[in-house]
């Protein structure tokens, strides 16, 4: 086993037992939450090692770093989610390798995806996600719609030929009202999911909390916890 194969072997264990716990501490089966991990910034070799440890969802927020490292890891049964802000002039690229995209926040983007989903003969599954720190009718300072463009937008989503509604995500709001309050942030999302299923059940992806917050959204109910630097390390740059 190389040194680096061994470093994320241990970050994972690490992750695996804070999931486990939290899991438990709520009444939460482990089996209920789903680990992504969040790769980018780290190269394709490192996504192998994460396949072989036996991860099987990874996240990328950048087309540019995410495409040639899905191409490389093609062969491998990995499912790919798109958790960055989306600029319509790269769908076309990310519904070659996606297979989730979270981060579906605008009627344009949607239209988008739908019109090159159906091209490429592909069925993707998106989030609506959730700006809480968003005006009414406005947008996030990290992209999505505020609580009340939810219904509207995943309609379109759910309309949309090639597109399939499969819930939310939110990130933790660094302004507004839930600054600094994860899990009462984490909490409004599950409300707003719990409302969601009563008409759409299927649509019942809660996609919440990351490396410094999962606990606090496993507490609250989410289904998907998106982790990077706790399993892959600090990022290169950021210290």
């Amino acid at each position: 086993m190389t040194d680096r194969k061994r470093e994320l072997a241990a970050n994972l264990a690490k992750v695996e037992r804070r999931i486990a716990a939290a899991c438990d501490a709520a009444g939460r089966k482990r089996e209920e939450v789903t680990l992504i991990v969040v790769t980018k910034t780290y190269p394709a070799s490192d996504v192998r090692i994460l396949s072989e440890l036996g991860v099987r969802h990874v996240a990328e927020n950048r087309d540019q770093d995410a495409a040639p490292k899905a191409a490389e890891c093609s062969d491998l049964p990995l499912t790919w989610h798109f958790v960055g802000q989306l600029q319509t002039n790269k769908v076309r690229s990310v519904v070659g390798y996606a297979d989730f995209v979270q981060s579906v926040d605008r009627a344009r983007l949607v239209t988008a995806l739908s019109k090159e989903a159906v091209r490429q003969g592909r069925e993707i599954g998106c989030l609506v996600q959730v700006a809480l720190d968003a005006d009414e009718g406005g947008r996030g300072e990290r992209g999505g719609v505020g609580p009340d463009g939810i219904e509207e937008l995943g309609e379109l989503v759910a309309r949309s030929p090639g597109l399939r509604w499969d819930g939310l995500m939110t990130v933790a709001p660094l302004t507004g009202p839930y600054a600094g309050r994860e899990r009462a942030a984490f909490e409004r999302l599950m409300d707003l999911s719990t409302d969601l299923r009563r008409t759409r059940p299927a649509a019942n992806m809660v996609s919440a909390g990351m490396s410094a917050d999962l606990e606090q959204a496993v507490a609250a109910g989410a289904t998907h916890v998106r982790v990077g630097t706790a399993v892959l390390g600090v990022r290169p740059g950021l210290g």
